[in-house]
């Protein structure tokens, strides 16, 4: 089996890469993977440096909006995974013209490509954050979307590009969505580890309003298993729901955080809200569940304590990362 990887050098994409090289699927125990990356700020190879040297492994730079190199690499794929995004909400609203580019013309191209070379499925990794925002219960598969971020919006497109190619082409999609990840290898921009490593350099933390903003979190570990069981065994042209089954004020997050890291409250720096800014997701996975037997198993308490120390163990990781970034605060 060939599977194409897009974004396998970002945070998600590399630890399914990891997992499936390292035999955690037992499906994909055989299988060649070719990652597709176009090493922006958020992608690093370091991301793969444990797998590196593995024979199944070939690693491309480039672009997915690039058809020609897109086209090339599709021939002989059986699978292809869709990870590739650019994801930080914040960047959208300052400025959104890449967001569409990646992932509304990027996703389009990588579709038109894999049904021109007969791909037997194709994942596309999506986000809870194209249903917009609900005050109470969860979002089933089939809620409407009502994107409230040019990030969100850009996600929400590609997903209804990925399904009209199946209704369309027959081409054998599956949408993912997930909630909030986190664990190692996430980029320094993102709330959890940007508070972390905050907190070990001694800065303040920034809290958005008045903190009360509700999400789910989702150890990444939990979220590259769901994708596989969907990958694996997801019906063509239905849309799987991924959570965590934590959810968690931003201010509870924070708490949490700066018990973990010994600091006080005075650590906290409050900042004007951000446009936009959903007050709360929350998936319902009751579909991927008694499907394809998904269940979150990284207890909260213990995916943050390990996540902690190992942003805590890797300074040499993610410091030059902040820098490269410009990410001061």
């Amino acid at each position: 089996m060939r599977i194409l990887v897009t974004g396998g050098a970002g945070f998600i994409g590399s630890n399914y890469v990891r997992h499936v090289l390292s035999g955690s699927y037992d499906e994909f125990g055989d299988a060649e993977l070719i990652v597709l990356d176009k090493l922006t700020y958020a992608g690093c190879k370091e991301n793969l440096a444990p797998v590196a040297d593995n024979p199944r492994l070939r690693f491309v730079p480039g672009d997915i909006c690039d058809a020609e190199l897109v086209g090339k690499l599709m021939a002989g794929v059986d699978l292809v995974v869709h990870f590739a995004a650019e994801s930080h909400v914040d960047r959208s609203i300052s400025g959104s013209a890449e967001f569409t580019m990646t992932n509304v013309v990027g996703t389009q191209t990588l579709l038109q490509a894999a049904y021109l070379s007969g791909v037997g499925k194709f994942v596309q990794v999506s986000t809870d954050e194209v249903y917009g925002s609900i005050d109470e219960g969860s979002w089933a598969e089939d809620h409407i979307l009502e994107p409230n971020s040019p990030y969100s919006a850009s996600k929400a497109s590609g997903d209804l590009l990925a399904l009209a190619f199946y209704r369309t082409h027959g081409l054998p999609v599956c949408v993912t969505r997930c909630s909030n990840n986190y664990g190692p290898y996430q980029f320094p921009e993102k709330v959890l580890p940007l508070f972390v490593t905050n907190l070990l350099d001694g800065h303040r933390v920034p809290l958005y309003g008045d903190g009360l903003n509700v999400r789910d979190w989702l150890h990444v570990d939990d979220h590259c298993r769901g994708v596989q069981l969907v990958a694996s065994g997801g019906r063509p042209g239905e849309i799987y729901n991924i959570g965590g089954g934590t959810e968690l004020t931003n201010k509870d997050l924070t708490k949490r955080l700066l018990a973990a890291l010994g600091a006080d409250w005075d650590m906290v720096e409050p900042v004007a809200d951000r446009k936009g800014h959903d007050r709360r997701y929350s998936v319902d996975i009751s579909k991927i569940s008694t499907e394809l037997g998904y269940q979150p198993s990284v207890p909260f308490a213990d995916g943050l304590e390990s996540t902690v120390e190992w942003f805590r163990r890797n300074r040499d990781w993610w410091e030059p990362l902040k820098q490269r970034a410009a990410i001061t605060r």
